[in-house]
């Protein structure tokens, strides 16, 4: 698992970003998740959550999300970051090749 600190949080977020969320932190009193908005992904956290809380809550919401591996396209680290992270979030880690076994 990721240790709970600011650079990790940014690197969540990066990630986040590329998987098509858009990341906001807002004030108030509710909380937090995300929610479509004109067939858009906004992740809302609330600010006022220390750098243990948004994190997470990034998990809580990535968790969610399943992408079509095959048109998944993301840098280098956070491609990194999400294979590492799959196992953590309940997401299948096959590897390419096995996957491509499986359809024959």
């Amino acid at each position: 698992m990721l240790p709970m600190t600011k650079p990790n949080l940014k690197k969540l977020e990066v990630l986040a970003k590329e998987l098509g969320y858009t990341v906001r932190y807002e004030k108030g009193n509710f909380q937090s998740g995300y929610c479509l908005v004109e067939s858009r992904r906004v992740a809302i956290i609330n600010r006022f959550f220390d750098t243990e809380g948004r994190i997470n809550v990034l998990f809580d919401i990535l968790s969610q999300f399943r992408p079509d591996e095959t048109t998944l396209e993301l840098s280098e680290p956070s491609a990194k970051l999400w294979k590492k992270l799959k196992p953590f979030l309940g997401i299948e880690a096959a590897e390419p090749n096995e996957a491509a076994a499986e359809e024959e």
